[in-house]
C-alpha cells in the first residue's frame, strides 16, 4: 500500500490537468508515479518533460531505452517499474518470451553488439558507476557507439535509477 495518496485528476488545478492529459494521451492513462508527483507540480512537470525527452526522443531504439528501464529496475528490485515497462516492451510487439531473455540472458537477446555493450553499461552505471574502467567505456565505442548514444543511455538509467528510487520509498502501487 502506498505511503501516501495519489492525487486525482479532478483535484488539481490547470497546469497539473493538462499535463495530466498528455501522459494519458501518451500513455492512454495516468500511471500512479506521475499522480504521486502532481503533489508537487514543478516536480511532476519536470520529470514529465524528462521522460518525454529521454524516452520518446532520441536516436536510441524504444526497445533499447525500455530494456534498459526493465533492467536497471531488476537490478534495483522496483516491482512497479519492472511491470510497467516489462508493459511497455509488450505495447512495442516484445513477447514474453524475448523479455525473458533480456532479463536472464542478454547475449543472447535480439539486439545489435552496439546495444547490448549500451545496455551493460547502463547497468553497470546503474550499480558501480565508479569500477567502469576507461577500457570498458573504449569496448562501447569500439562496438559503434557515438558520445551522444552513450549520454543518451546513461540518461536513461538515469531517470528510472531516480523513479525505482522514488516509487519504492513511497511504496507507490502500480495500479
Amino acid at each position: 500500500m502506498s505511503r501516501i495518496a495519489t492525487v486525482g485528476s479532478t483535484l488539481v488545478d490547470r497546469q497539473v490537468q493538462e499535463i495530466f492529459a498528455e501522459i494519458n494521451e501518451a500513455f492512454g492513462r495516468i500511471p500512479n508515479l506521475f499522480k504521486t508527483y502532481a503533489h508537487h507540480p514543478p516536480l511532476l512537470e519536470a520529470n514529465w518533460y524528462k521522460v518525454k525527452r529521454v524516452m520518446m526522443e532520441g536516436v536510441l531504439p524504444r526497445k533499447v531505452k525500455e530494456s534498459i528501464a526493465v533492467l536497471v529496475s531488476l537490478d534495483n528490485s522496483c516491482r512497479y517499474c519492472i511491470a510497467a515497462h516489462e508493459g511497455a516492451l509488450q505495447s512495442i510487439g516484445i513477447s514474453s518470451e524475448e523479455i525473458k531473455i533480456i532479463e536472464t540472458d542478454l547475449d543472447n537477446a535480439d539486439f545489435t553488439q552496439k546495444e547490448k555493450a549500451l545496455i551493460k553499461l547502463a547497468r553497470k552505471a546503474n550499480s558501480a558507476p565508479l569500477q567502469i574502467s576507461d577500457e570498458e567505456v573504449g569496448t562501447v565505442r569500439k562496438a559503434g557507439a557515438t558520445d551522444a548514444e552513450i549520454v543518451e543511455t546513461l540518461g536513461v538509467m538515469e531517470v528510472f535509477t531516480a523513479f525505482n528510487k522514488f516509487l519504492d520509498t513511497l511504496q507507490v502501487d502500480f495500479g
